[in-house]
């Protein structure tokens, strides 16, 4: 009777656990994707190791001191909550062993995070103060090197916008810039803003002024937009991840109804091992999941 009990609880707090991060998962998702106009682009694809130079250049990266927290923390919580299921100290040093294996991951989502919000950062200055020297210059390459020159700009943003006043030159032509800052850099600001200097330099405007000013209001609302949906997606991934530790915990229910040593009697069963084993992996797949959806999809415009 106890040993049929114990499956219930058990197989209840998996399906719960299964269900529940599912509808989360999606939830997020959708979360992510009706930001319109307000979230990060993709771009061009990049080596970790020059995301994570980058990083410690915005002095973001965390220090040994950090990472020793962090370590701790994930090893004492591993073996604890392990402990708590199965009372058995070899599968809790496995599972503490499971656990610091995924701080490189972590630290590799986190990296990617930064370094994108990053180049978000460094796009609305480029499109922003390229708009502004064109309002004094009436030339786009002119206005190139004005931002260049400037200083407002950081690599890799910088040198390839370097690049495109080389290309200008080399072709006579600015299609060629465009090009290329478009295939590097695939936002659809960029994108617009291109498109709009293009036809300003190969078929004039009258309204030239009227339609940078339209694109530097365009340009200032995705800003806004992505600030405030970089806040909310803060706030829904500690949410996230306080309910994921409740319900590793849920264990602490399942002894509380049939009492410590009932559970541990009922540990002998190979299914209910397995049962248990399950609510673990799955609990931390999902949570996986959505700190990869935090820190690396970050939606599109």
């Amino acid at each position: 009777m106890n040993t049929g009990l114990l499956l219930l609880l058990v197989s209840l707090i998996l399906i719960f656990i299964i269900v529940y991060r599912r509808n989360s998962g999606e939830n997020v998702y959708k979360y992510i994707v009706r930001q319109v106009g307000v979230v990060y682009d993709k771009y061009a694809p990049y080596s970790f190791k020059v995301v994570r130079e980058k990083v410690k250049e915005l002095g973001q990266e965390y220090t040994p001191r950090q990472y020793t927290i962090q370590v701790t923390i994930f090893a004492i919580g591993a073996l604890i909550i392990s402990y708590m299921y199965f009372y058995n100290l070899v599968l809790s040093i496995i599972y503490m062993i499971l656990a610091i294996s995924v701080i490189p991951y972590l630290t590799y989502l986190r990296c990617k995070r930064i370094y994108s919000e990053f180049i978000f950062e460094q796009i609305q200055v480029y499109t922003t103060n390229v708009i502004m020297e064109f309002a004094t210059t009436q030339s786009f390459v002119k206005a190139l090197e004005g931002v260049y020159e400037s200083g407002v700009l950081e690599d890799p943003i910088k040198k390839d916008v370097k690049v495109m006043i080389d290309l200008a030159y080399e072709h006579g032509t600015i299609v060629p810039s465009i090009e290329y800052m478009n295939k590097n850099y695939d936002y659809y600001i960029v994108r617009n803003l291109h498109q709009l200097f293009y036809q300003i330099t190969t078929e004039g405007s009258r309204d030239a002024g009227a339609a940078l000013e339209n694109m530097s209001l365009d340009i200032d609302m995705l800003v806004e937009g992505v600030y405030r949906d970089r806040m909310d997606r803060a706030a829904f991934h500690k949410r996230f991840v306080q309910f994921g530790i409740v319900l590793y915990l849920m264990v602490m229910l399942v002894q509380f109804l049939l009492g410590v040593e009932t559970y541990i009697k009922m540990l002998d069963n190979a299914l209910v091992q397995l049962l248990l084993h399950g609510i673990i992996i799955i609990n931390t797949f999902f949570l996986l999941r959505g700190e990869k959806y935090y820190n690396e999809d970050v939606g599109a415009e």
